[in-house]
C-alpha cells in the first residue's frame, strides 16, 4: 500500500509538471489556442524594410492585431501588407498606417493613427494613407552627401 501511495504521488507530480510546461510553452510561444475574431485590412507601402509576418499592429501603444501577409504588387512595385485586426476595433477610412521601430534597433511594427471620418474600413478594406519605414542608411547618406 505504501508503494502505491509513492507511485500515485510521483504520477501526480509528473502530470502537474507536464501541465505547467505546456502552459509555459503556450505563453512564451505567443500561441493563441482560442483565436480571437479578426477582420482583414491591407495597406500599401513604398518600403517595409525590416517588417516581418507576425509583427504587431498597434493603436496608441495597444496591440490590436498582427501582420498576416506581405507581398509585392508587381504592377506598382509596392509592398502590400495584410493585417488581421481584432473584431472590436473600428478603423476610420482616413486612418494612417506607419511602420515604426520599437527602440533604437528593435523590431518593426505597424502603428495606426485613427482618423476622424464617420465611415469605417470594412473587412477586406484598405488603409489608403501610409508612411513607409525610415531607412537610417538613407538619412545618413542624405546628410553626408547633400551637404553644401
Amino acid at each position: 500500500m505504501k508503494r502505491f501511495n509513492v507511485e500515485l504521488a510521483v504520477g501526480l507530480f509528473m502530470v502537474i509538471g507536464f501541465s505547467c510546461f505546456a502552459w509555459l510553452s503556450v505563453q512564451l510561444g505567443d500561441v493563441h489556442l482560442f483565436e480571437r475574431d479578426t477582420y482583414a485590412v491591407s495597406a500599401r507601402f513604398n518600403s517595409i524594410s525590416g517588417l516581418k509576418v507576425g509583427a504587431v499592429v498597434e493603436i496608441s501603444g495597444v496591440t490590436v492585431g498582427k501582420v498576416e501577409s506581405i507581398r509585392l504588387d508587381q504592377d506598382l512595385y509596392q509592398a502590400v501588407v495584410g493585417m488581421a485586426i481584432e473584431e472590436g476595433v473600428a478603423l476610420q477610412e482616413d486612418s494612417i498606417a506607419s511602420i515604426r521601430t520599437a527602440g533604437i534597433i528593435g523590431d518593426k511594427f505597424i502603428k495606426i493613427s485613427p482618423g476622424g471620418m464617420e465611415e469605417l474600413i470594412k473587412d477586406g478594406g484598405e488603409i489608403e494613407e501610409t508612411e513607409s519605414a525610415i531607412s537610417l542608411e538613407e538619412l545618413v547618406s542624405k546628410y553626408i552627401f547633400e551637404k553644401d
